[in-house]
């Protein structure tokens, strides 16, 4: 089945349970679902309950689409996200964004947890993407192009939008949330990096580095959609003072900042 076959069966199911029309779809990374519980939640499916979706197997990811209101707008909420170290393609992995499009959504909102190389910057901080550097080794668009899905050669000089992170930045400064421009990095995972790759990915011009995000963004342009970018840094990567990471201690600092989040993720809804 076609990739554009397998779309209209998911929208299928979706609008025989939910009638709403979104106008934003929004990805939420680890440690950050939380923000699920500000959506007026319509109705919510299991991933493995949507047709071709795959199902999330990362710790902190509830595997769960939710759909409903937020700021007074229909959204698409990925409680949960999946990732190239999970062993799925990158089409896979960025099949619920080609969803979202065909639902109506207009602008996508991806959100992760990340490690932060920038000196500057502490753990707890948000870091607005407005560039980011693809390391997977590997591209959502490559093989047969559906031109109803999108051209064959999408530009990339401006994935984020602009606009949203101005708009992200005023709400950040009228609330008080210590925020940041930076470049995200994208590597596959899911061991994390050697002293020696942070140096190389910060000397390449990254200020933060992930698992996620980049596939998805990637399939966003291409669907033609408005997108913003949020880090929260969980650890800090300098590779002179670097000492071992643990998942429970990343997990703990996503969801300290989780409250920050969901006020600038349901502000920014509100008003884009």
């Amino acid at each position: 089945m076609e990739l554009y076959d397998q779309l209209e069966e998911a929208k299928r199911f979706i609008d025989g349970r939910w009638r709403g029309k979104p106008r934003v779809g929004i990805i939420l990374g680890t440690g950050l679902g939380g923000l699920a519980e500000d959506i007026r939640v319509e109705a919510s499916f299991p991933y493995g309950d949507i047709p071709h979706f795959p199902v999330a197997t990362a710790p902190g990811h509830a595997g769960r689409l939710a759909c409903g209101q937020l700021g007074g707008k229909g959204v698409l909420a990925m409680e949960g996200r999946f990732h190239f170290y999970e062993g799925y393609s990158l089409k896979h992995i960025t099949f619920p964004v080609r969803v979202m499009k065909a639902m109506g959504c207009e602008i996508l909102i991806v959100s992760n947890a990340c490690g932060g190389m920038n000196p500057q910057w502490a753990k707890g901080d948000i870091m607005f993407i407005e560039d980011h550097i693809n390391l997977l080794g590997d591209n959502p668009l490559i093989g047969k192009n559906d031109e109803r899905l999108g051209i064959r050669f999408p530009d990339m000089c401006q994935p984020y939008d602009a606009k949203l992170i101005a708009l992200a930045q005023r709400i950040a400064l009228e609330e008080k949330i210590v925020a940041h421009k930076g470049v995200f990095v994208a590597v596959s995972g899911p061991n994390l990096e050697t002293r020696a790759e942070y140096r190389f990915l910060r000397g390449i011009g990254a200020d933060v580095v992930g698992m996620s995000t980049v596939p998805e963004v990637i399939v966003g342009v291409h669907a033609n959609l408005r997108i913003l970018g949020l880090s929260v840094i969980t650890d800090q990567c300098l590779p002179d003072a670097l000492e071992p990471a643990k998942l429970e201690d990343i997990i703990a600092v996503a969801n300290a900042a989780e409250k920050k989040l969901r006020v600038l993720v349901r502000r920014v809804v509100e008003e884009c």
